[in-house]
């Protein structure tokens, strides 16, 4: 068990400066938690002090019920993994011996830490040829990967990780969140992971902390929740106003029903005819998709004579198994307005229009409905 617990938390600094007000916030062991809000509310100074990077000046921390104050500092962190920006990593030591460093000041034989090490790179998808690397041999998504794999090469059952995805470019930041929930699935720690980010707050928090201005919890609740029913008018504003599309990434898409797609190989796109307004997609030998073709050749549709003469980059995919977000985004990012579904293997399966994702979304709601109603109705009779 790794709960941990912050009680009438406090913390003002010496210029008067209120970091952190009365803070009263339980994690429970095993649950991914993003503090998130603005920059200067709070989030990191509160995550700080569960490693005692940084003291309150009142209230009580606790992990596993016992006070954190009554812990040596350094005990206490080499017990909790930590991440931060760009990995944190030393420059002067090899990716190997970077990733057991703890357990060696942990007093694990130097031999012993090091082939942990290398189990660890494993773990966090990194190839061992790069453990003999320095970190500035690396790219940024490798650092963080290695930062992350330094935090959990002691095995600690806390990991407190400080925006770490921040620095690297979106394509990145994106795999890097997936390998997190590849991660937490499989190993099941207690992680406070701190972002200003709401989107990357919802994709990976099976809680959500939002802090406001001066330090002030303003909702800790499951995403979802957040996002449906902000406690604050501060948490509906830093939400957004598209929050009712990011709400949709807690729907699912698995039944919705895919639309036909015209698609052509590579080799047959020169010549390809298509009426005004069609499109058409092109695919690999694998059945990939490689953008779509209409009719570009203004002179030849005059001339009675419309050819495909570009492809066009196409939108965002989605596969069935994923949510009505990704589902309307693929449609509403295609240039033909079609969504494209793939398989796990990213062959085309079919097309999704954004009327559909709207038609699966009102039958969602109606469904809750009905059970509500039916909920309602049972605790009446009772």
């Amino acid at each position: 068990m790794s709960d941990i617990e912050f009680r009438g938390i406090e913390k003002t600094y010496p210029d008067g400066t209120e970091a952190v007000r009365a803070l009263d916030l339980r994690i429970e062991s095993g649950s991914f938690t993003v503090f998130v809000g603005p920059s200067g509310c709070g989030k990191t100074t509160s995550m700080r002090m569960i490693n005692r990077m940084v003291d309150p000046s009142a209230g009580t921390i606790t992990i596993d019920g016992r006070d954190i104050a009554s812990v040596d500092p350094v005990k206490l962190r080499l017990g909790i993994g930590y991440v931060i920006q760009s990995g944190g990593l030393l420059p002067n030591r090899k990716v190997i011996d970077n990733v057991a460093t703890v357990p060696m000041l942990l007093g694990r034989p130097r031999k012993r830490a090091r082939a942990d090490a290398l189990e660890v790179l494993d773990r966090v998808g990194l190839d061992r040829e790069l453990a003999q690397r320095y970190p500035a041999q690396l790219s940024g998504g490798q650092q963080q990967r290695v930062g992350v794999a330094r935090a959990l090469a002691a095995d600690p059952p806390v990991l407190l990780m400080d925006e770490p995805f921040s620095a690297v470019d979106p394509v990145v930041r994106a795999e890097l969140q997936v390998e997190m929930q590849r991660l937490q699935a499989e190993l099941h720690k207690t992680i406070v992971f701190v972002t200003h980010d709401i989107d990357e707050a919802i994709t990976l928090g099976d809680r959500i902390a939002v802090f406001g201005r001066g330090g002030v919890l303003q909702q800790y609740d499951a995403p979802d929740r957040v996002l449906a029913q902000p406690a604050t008018d501060f948490v509906a504003g830093f939400v957004g106003r598209d929050r009712g599309y990011r709400a949709l990434s807690f729907r699912t898409a698995t039944d919705l029903e895919l639309t036909p797609i015209r698609t052509v190989a590579a080799d047959e796109v020169a010549g390809l005819r298509l009426a005004q307004g069609e499109w058409a997609l092109v695919v690999d030998a694998d059945g990939k998709p490689g953008g779509w073709v209409d009719v570009t050749g203004v002179e030849g549709v005059r001339a009675g004579n419309p050819v495909a003469t570009s492809v066009s980059a196409g939108g965002s995919l989605f596969t069935r198994d994923g949510d009505l977000r990704q589902a309307l985004d693929a449609a509403i990012s295609s240039p033909s307005g079609i969504g494209v579904a793939v398989d796990g293997e990213g062959a085309v399966r079919g097309g999704v229009l954004a009327t559909d994702v709207l038609t699966r979304l009102a039958r969602q709601r109606e469904a809750e409905d009905a059970e509500r109603n039916r909920e309602f109705f049972e605790q009446g009779v009772s």
